[in-house]
């Protein structure tokens, strides 16, 4: 593996290794493009099964971070941290702690919260050392879950496919299929229901699965039957790379629009493959961008009023990728990308005004 070329292929400025004798804590910290400003992406806590593996994912999510970030209208650069431990057993306080203390080392280049396998209260013990730790709770002066708003962000996202699908944004009546009920898939089922739409859902964790069976009454199927379920939206809302070779030929929904990072395991491939069978995709970084906007907003000083007013901007920005795509005859994913390289262009160019300190 020489790295060197793999951060010559993504675009990538610094990918940074960081390990702690005392505790065993191993971190890649992998910065993608500072165009915009400070990087900003999550830390996840994976046991990955290999140093490549680990790599890999930090690369390929801090390359959508920058994206994101640029497609939403921040002010920030994309990166993305993994910490690759098991978080069952490697979560003690030193061991976060040690993490904390490599961010700060960066002194503002990266900032970061907490991402999968990690809670704010994982997160505030990171910040003990570290001043640049976000997603922090509520009672500690930070904006709380970021999944709400993410969740708000998905379904203002369903209603513009909605619009471009069928020529009306109420969704009453659709039928969507839901994998995964974490804090995102959870929080979104209130806005589906309240929307009137008939909602089939699954999740790995069976408990989970009852508590919203309970609540809302929902039809579940097992994990592996969610791809052939009979919809007009399926929305990934768990891992990435859901979407391949093997699961689009089951598909039997119109359109795919959810919350996970990555869902397309081949970009260019995967989305092809999508649009050969007439089923809309929009793409992960742009309907998902709600927690990212939360986040920032709460280094800004949380405004609840403000970030709402972002992730309503999720509407227009896809109905925008959406008829570029069409107009242009590409596929949705590459005209998100442009969109995003758009704006990092432009704002690169003003970058060469010096402005005296």
């Amino acid at each position: 593996m020489d790295i060197f070329e793999m951060m010559k292929k993504h675009g990538h400025e610094q990918i940074i290794f960081n390990y702690d004798k005392e505790t065993g804590m191993k971190a890649i910290i992998a910065i993608h493009d500072s165009t915009l400003g400070q990087t900003f992406g999550g830390v996840r806590m994976v046991n990955y099964a290999s140093m490549e593996e680990a790599l890999q994912d930090a690369m390929r999510l801090s390359r959508a971070m920058t994206y994101k970030c640029a497609a939403a209208e921040e002010d920030q650069g994309g990166a993305k941290a993994v910490i690759w431990g098991d978080p069952e057993k490697d979560k003690q306080e030193g061991y976060l702690r040690a993490f904390g203390r490599f961010v700060e080392m960066l002194k503002g280049r990266f900032m970061t919260g907490p991402d999968l396998n990690l809670t704010m209260k994982e997160g505030s013990i990171m910040a003990r050392e570290c001043q640049y730790i976000v997603g922090r709770s509520r009672e500690e002066g930070g904006s709380g879950s970021s999944g709400i708003t993410t969740a708000y962000g998905i379904f203002v996202g369903l209603r513009a496919c909605a619009r471009f699908l069928w020529g009306d944004e109420n969704l009453q009546g659709k039928k969507i299929a839901v994998q995964g009920l974490g804090a995102v898939g959870g929080a979104l089922l209130g806005h589906l229901m309240e929307a009137g739409m008939e909602v089939v859902a699954t999740d790995v964790n069976e408990r989970t699965l009852q508590h919203f069976q309970k609540q809302y009454g929902l039809k579940i199927v097992k994990p592996d039957l969610i791809y052939e379920t009979e919809c007009d939206i399926l929305s990934p809302c768990a891992v990435g790379g859901v979407l391949n070779d093997k699961t689009i030929p089951k598909l039997k929904c119109k359109c795919v629009a959810g919350c996970a990072n990555n869902q397309l395991e081949d970009e260019e491939r995967h989305g092809k493959m999508l649009q050969d069978r007439g089923i809309l995709y929009a793409p992960d970084f742009i309907i998902n961008a709600g927690g990212v906007i939360q986040v920032i907003d709460e280094a800004k000083g949380y405004h609840p009023g403000r970030v709402k007013l972002k992730a309503d901007l999720i509407y227009d920005r896809l109905l925008h990728i959406f008829e570029m795509a069409k107009s242009e005859n590409i596929l949705p994913m590459e005209a998100a990308i442009r969109y995003a390289e758009s704006r990092i262009r432009a704002i690169h160019k003003i970058k060469r005004l010096h402005v005296p300190k």
